[in-house]
This record gives C-alpha cells, structure tokens and sequence, in this order.
C-alpha cells in the first residue's frame, strides 16, 4: 500500500504528464504529414506494406531514411496505420497497413479529408492562435482579425489556394454527411418539393440529394462570386444573394454548417430570414454540432469542444448545446424542432414555423 508521501508522488507525476501531454498535441496534427501522401503509396502497394519498400517509395532525401520508421511509431499509435511484425530470412520486418481513418486522407477516396489539414494547419488558420491571449484583452472580434485585419471570409478571397483547400474540404465533408443522411435518414426529405441549401457552396450536398430524390427540386443560394460560373441541371438550380438579406421561398432550407459560424444575433437574422421563405408547412433543416448530447463519447466530445474553440478564434461562432439551439429557434418566431444525432460529430435538427 501506498503511503501519503508516494501517493502525492504519483498524482504529481500523472499531472505532470497530463500537461505535457496537452502541451504536445500539436505533433499529433502535424505528424500526419499529409504532402508525404503516406497512405495513398500504401494503398498502391496492394497489401501490409514492409517498411524497406515504403522508405524507398516515398520522395524524401536519403538522409531522412532513418525517421521514417519514427514518424510511422505515432502514427500507428494515433490509429492511422497498423503494424504487423514478423520474420523473414531470419530478419525482422515490419509492415504497415491502412487503417478506417488513413482511407480517408487517400486523395481518390469519395469523401476524402486530405484537403482540410492543409488548409487548418496553414499558417492563415494557425498563427491567430499566437493572438489568442492577447485578445482577451482587445476588442477585436476574433484573434483571427487581430492577426490579420480581417474576416476569414475577406481573407479567403485574396488567398486562392488557401481558399481552394478550404472548399475541397468542406466539399469532401458534405459528401460524406450527405450520404450518411440519406442512408439513415431518408424521412427528412419526404414529401418535399423543393429545397434550399443556403450557403451550399459548389452544391456538392445538393448534388447527392438530387440524386437521390429525383423529384425534389433544389436551389444552392450562395453570395453572388460563389455560384456566378456554375451550370444547373434539370432539378439543381445556383442562386446568388445574400442570407442576411433575403432566401427564395421554398418547402424546406438547408444549413449545413453555417448556423455555428455566427453569433447568437446573426443567427436569428438568418433565421428570420430563413421563416419568411418557407411554406407552412415546411421546414429548416439544420446540420451542426450538438454539444453535450454524447457524453460517454469522451473522443467525440473533445473534437466537438476543438471545434468551439476554433469558431472563438477564426470567426464569431460558437457550436451550441440543446438550450442554446432552443432558445435560438423559438427567438426567431418557430414553434418546435427536433434533434437527431445520428450524423456522428453532428445532428440533424428539423425546424418547423
């Protein structure tokens, strides 16, 4: 047993590794080293991959050999590749393979996610955080406008390739919710007949929907320079305008991720907006985070507390409990809503008038 004096020397050395742990978890972001294009070489290769022949695949100078097998310890332990060891002619080998989520920073994988790392580890979304304390003590709306003298938005349109990775993420994202939502969720779209994905971007979302529900009829609404060039097909439609100041009327509107980037009041205005456009008997269908709804999650938590934190510093958003949802919905005049967290860091929640 344990005397008092060993006690307190064990709690102190857990917490003592508990900060550095919290001080470190940066390395587990930019270990990924996604320009490597690990697992895309891996995913070539067919089957478990010998170390020897993924150092010799990969485009490094012959000097960094040696910290492949490093780099590839974290990330095996991070979950992104697995690790089998055996012998061969009397030697040891060590061979990788893919795991769930290394397929999805493959660069041909359907809902890929290798553009978002890029984009959240540049330095356009990193070095706000070196404003973080210093903001605190100004009044600027975020430590990104501290840093840069802008909204991320306004930033966006002057850096083209930071402003591409940034889409192509959010594209791969919308297609992977997109399809988790109509295998799980197809009642959300019955008995509609037109649908409006505010914010839609590209239509990626709107694209997936179509396809699946033919006889709905769907406008993407973005700002003008967004959807100026992009083709229509026979039930997809690209609108240009402003969501602050009008939405074209339609059976149900869809935020897909756009409610947790702005402020308590600007979110009533675009749900204002957003009631004045539906029918009524139609709906606003909502996809965002709601937090605290998973607490045995403990991973999923933690990802959804980063994302509010991030929201604090690049924009004026914030990801938002159940409370917090209601109070937004019932100040903008709707008279119910119902929350289904079946889209794993989000939910869906049907808004009706």
């Amino acid at each position: 047993m344990e005397s008092h004096s060993e006690e307190h020397a064990t709690k102190l050395l857990q917490a003592q590794t508990h900060v550095w742990n919290h001080i470190f978890k940066f390395i587990n972001s930019f270990s990924l080293a996604v320009e490597l294009s690990l697992p895309d070489i891996m995913h070539k290769y067919g089957q478990p991959m010998p170390l020897s022949k993924l150092i010799a695949s990969l485009p490094i100078h012959p000097s960094k050999t040696c910290f492949i097998y490093r780099l590839m310890r974290i990330l095996t332990h991070s979950g992104f590749f697995s690790q089998h060891n055996g012998i061969e002619n009397e030697q040891e080998v060590i061979r990788y393979e893919l795991t769930d989520a290394s397929r999805l920073l493959l660069k041909d994988h359907p809902f890929s996610m290798t553009s978002l790392p890029q984009a959240i580890l540049d330095p356009i979304l990193v070095n706000p955080w070196f404003q973080f304390s210093t903001w605190f003590t100004n009044e600027d709306p975020t430590p990104f406008h501290t840093q840069h003298g802008m909204t991320l938005w306004d930033l966006a349109g002057r850096e083209p390739k930071f402003n591409h990775l940034f889409n192509d993420g959010m594209a791969g994202d919308a297609r992977l919710v997109s399809s988790v939502m109509i295998e799980k969720c197809k009642g959300v779209f019955n008995g509609l007949e037109s649908l409006i994905d505010v914010g839609g971007g590209t239509g990626t979302m709107a694209k997936v929907i179509a396809t699946s529900f033919p006889q709905l009829k769907c406008i993407v609404f973005d700002l003008p320079h967004v959807v100026a060039d992009l083709q229509g097909t026979e039930n997809i439609k690209y609108v240009g305008g402003d969501m602050f100041e009008a939405i074209p009327s339609a059976d149900s509107i869809m935020l897909k991720w756009i409610l947790h980037n702005w402020n308590d009041e600007e979110c009533v205005k675009i749900l204002n907006k957003c009631k004045e456009a539906i029918t009524c008997d139609g709906k606003v269908i909502v996809i965002d985070m709601v937090t605290e709804s998973k607490k045995e999650d403990d991973r999923l938590v933690e990802t959804q507390l980063f994302f509010d934190m991030q929201m604090m510093v690049t924009l004026t958003g914030k990801e938002r409990n159940e409370k917090e949802w209601g109070k937004l919905i019932f100040s903008a005049g709707f008279s119910n809503y119902k929350i289904t967290p079946v889209l794993g860091l989000n939910s869906i929640i049907e808004v009706y008038p």
